[in-house]
């Protein structure tokens, strides 16, 4: 690995005990001509990309149902205490890990109505439901301070997502968010998709462990987060740095686009560098969760090598 120009933040304590508010922070550099195989981070020739007026309608149609669908989910949905109000099962379908829903219901008092599967079928949102649909109260998000006061004590890894409206990339990064350590999840109130069925469902559960916050305001937030020491991270194809030559450890953010346009430019003069991927083939550009999964990747790969 090369080494990283910005490897060394020495700088006075701040308050909380790592590095001061920004003092030190590396001048930006003059962003080099793109090469062509250093693409778009994400796709913005996306075939299902749908109107902003068809996006908001959809959105309060899904936002208005507060269910979780498929096994996986539900399981977790039964171990983190989120309320539940009751859960459907398939009447013809009572083995393998539905036996172990029905006594985790039980256990917790739980009400279950067993159903046919047609029923299931027409209530279903995902059209994957497994033979098991949790009526739940919606998901809550939290506010930007719970997320500091619960990373007061350590380096925080948060993750900020900048208009994302399709809610399989989003299920999928929390998926992601949550196996890689990130503390929490940042999106903004408005032009992003919210905490939906379809969210939940892609997420397999990982909502109920990863925290999510609505922020009025990114720009605002990342100033805010700049005040705590953290770094800004933004993904972009004009990036000053290849992601794996970049210095990602400390305190830090991770600012991930949204489909068809990427960061917008306010966003990006927020950062304080911005990171780009490889692209070797003849596709230019990669899905915004998958891009995600790989920055996500890399600051816990930088982490565990810290570790050794």
């Amino acid at each position: 690995m090369k080494k990283n120009k910005n490897a060394k933040r020495n700088s006075p304590v701040n308050k909380r005990g790592k590095f001061d508010k920004r003092e030190s922070r590396p001048d930006k550099r003059e962003s080099k001509p793109v090469e062509k195989k250093y693409q778009s981070m994400t796709d913005k020739t996306s075939p299902d990309k749908i109107s902003l007026k068809e996006f908001e309608r959809d959105q309060a149609v899904e936002e208005n149902t507060n269910q979780i669908e498929g096994r996986n989910s539900v399981i977790e949905a039964l171990k983190s205490e989120h309320p539940i109000n009751k859960i459907l099962i398939d009447s013809g379908d009572k083995k393998g890990s539905v036996v172990k829903i029905i006594g985790m219901a039980k256990d917790k008092g739980v009400m279950i109505k067993y159903v046919d599967r047609k029923k299931l079928d027409e209530l279903s949102k995902t059209r994957n439901h497994q033979g098991v649909i949790a009526e739940i109260a919606a998901y809550e998000t939290v506010e930007l301070e719970d997320l500091l006061e619960k990373t007061k004590n350590k380096e925080p890894f948060f993750l900020i997502l900048d208009e994302i409206m399709d809610p399989h990339n989003l299920g999928s990064m929390v998926r992601t968010a949550n196996a890689s350590g990130v503390d929490g999840i940042i999106i903004p109130k408005r032009r992003s998709v919210g905490l939906t069925v379809s969210v939940a469902k892609v997420a397999q559960g990982a909502l109920e462990h990863v925290p999510v916050a609505k922020v009025a305001n990114i720009a605002q937030t990342m100033e805010r987060l700049k005040e705590e020491g953290l770094w800004m991270v933004g993904a972009d194809m004009n990036g000053e740095q290849v992601h794996y030559e970049a210095n990602l450890l400390g305190p830090i953010a991770l600012i991930i686009g949204g489909e068809g346009k990427g960061l917008s430019e306010l966003t990006k003069k927020k950062c304080d560098f911005l990171v780009k991927l490889p692209m070797e083939g003849a596709i230019a550009s990669l899905n915004a969760s998958v891009a995600g999964a790989v920055l996500m990747y890399e600051v816990l790969r930088q982490r565990k090598l810290k570790e050794i």
